[in-house]
């Protein structure tokens, strides 16, 4: 937010968190630049928000993952599952985070909404990604924190786990998750990757 905020500033443009979470967060750049730059050259736009990404990366910092995470992610290799990224933030803007977490490795799949024809809240997006890892929605479990996120992995077919980063537990469950968590420490979350793999999941089959 405070990147779209230092962005938005030159142009007469105020952006509180009530404005953010409605029409900002997990949208992307395109439906962004459509909703606040309207008046502007569609090229004007995108260097606008160019330049926000480029501020966002700068200021990037040090970040550090969600509790559970690592855990998650170490037993997601030990019973073979495979994963993506799903994201309508910029590619740059994914490989930055990653890189910063060291997760490049662990999470080599990543599917950028914007280089789709349809991005979030679209089920494109994570469509391409369950291709990509030879997976099926029925069968797979996505982690999102935003409306158009959840809206478009229940599309697809995967349950939604909400993560109340950035809204409540009564938001995300009424944009279609199966249940909200404040980190990846919930019990809920393995019980729910074990229902949809299955206690006798095969060779192969992947999340």
């Amino acid at each position: 937010m405070a990147a779209f905020q230092r962005a938005f500033a030159p142009y007469g443009l105020v952006l509180d968190q009530t404005a953010y979470i409605k029409s900002i967060h997990g949208a992307s750049n395109e439906l962004i630049g459509k909703i606040f730059l309207s008046h502007l050259p569609l090229e004007r736009r995108r260097a606008i928000l160019e330049e926000k990404e480029a501020v966002y990366r700068a200021d990037l910092g040090d970040v550090e993952p969600i509790a559970g995470v690592v855990a998650l992610l170490d037993f997601a290799d030990r019973r073979g599952l495979r994963r993506a990224v799903v994201t309508n933030a910029p590619h740059a803007n994914a490989e930055a985070v990653l890189a910063a977490l060291g997760f490049e490795e662990r999470l080599p799949v990543v599917v950028i909404g914007s280089e789709l024809s349809r991005a979030k809240p679209d089920p494109l997006p994570y469509l391409r990604a369950l291709e990509l890892t030879g997976s099926v929605g029925s069968r797979s479990v996505a982690f999102e924190d935003s409306e158009p996120g959840i809206r478009a992995a229940a599309a697809a077919g995967l349950a939604v786990v909400g993560l109340t980063t950035s809204l409540d537990e009564a938001a995300l469950i009424q944009a279609g998750a199966s249940f909200a968590v404040s980190n990846f420490t919930d019990p809920r979350i393995l019980a729910l990757i074990e229902r949809r793999i299955g206690a006798r999941a095969e060779e192969g089959t992947h999340v």
